[in-house]
């Protein structure tokens, strides 16, 4: 009976995953999905995803969606999402291939993808076509920073484009990485959860 109580309790008061995350698609059909670690286009050349879905934290997510609809108020197709939560059994993957904390996060500290609150993506135009942003998603150099400025005028008005639209809705970037952008108003626990495929 004592037993019964503890499980009554915690069933109670403990948020369900429903509760914890978001999946963006069920905000707005139209935000355009490519998770590459569904895929094996990846720097990897790996599928580490069973099925391509996008979650995140409700309020991380809400932030996204609001930025793609400012987009596409100005004409565009919105956001394309290249990763979304990550959960940290595939972040160790990642580790054990590219140990350099510039690019991939130690999975024992985490990262902002494991909690949740990161997002990678790009901006689609009208002709459902990325935007050229010097460099293609998961390029680990220079030209990937946001302080690199040998790009051509388009590539630094593109990412500004970017930058501008989802630091308005709390979104901020990282230096080494044009498509990395976090959500700070809140801090998330880390996260070993994956998604099911049904």
């Amino acid at each position: 009976m004592y037993l019964f109580y503890i499980f009554l309790v915690v069933a109670l008061f403990s948020p369900s995953t429903a509760d914890q995350w978001t999946e963006v698609k069920t905000l707005d059909e139209t935000i355009v999905l490519d998770l590459k670690y569904a895929t094996t286009d990846n720097f990897v050349k790996e599928k580490l995803y069973d099925c391509p879905r996008c979650y995140l934290r409700p309020e991380v997510a809400k932030a996204v969606v609001a930025a793609h609809q400012e987009l596409r108020k100005k004409g565009y197709v919105g956001l394309k999402l290249f990763d979304c939560y990550r959960p940290r059994p595939i972040q160790r993957k990642l580790w054990e291939i590219l140990p350099d904390d510039r690019f991939v996060a130690d999975p024992d500290k985490g990262s902002m993808h494991n909690r949740g609150a990161a997002v990678d993506l790009t901006i689609v135009d009208k002709n459902c076509k990325e935007l050229d942003m010097g460099t293609a998603f998961d390029y680990f150099g220079p030209e990937g920073y946001h302080s690199y400025t040998k790009l051509s005028k388009t590539v630094l008005q593109n990412r500004k484009l970017l930058r501008e639209t989802l630091v308005k809705h709390g979104l901020h970037h990282i230096k080494t990485e044009w498509w990395h952008y976090s959500y700070r108003k809140k801090q998330y626990a880390l996260s070993d959860w994956v998604w099911g495929c049904e």
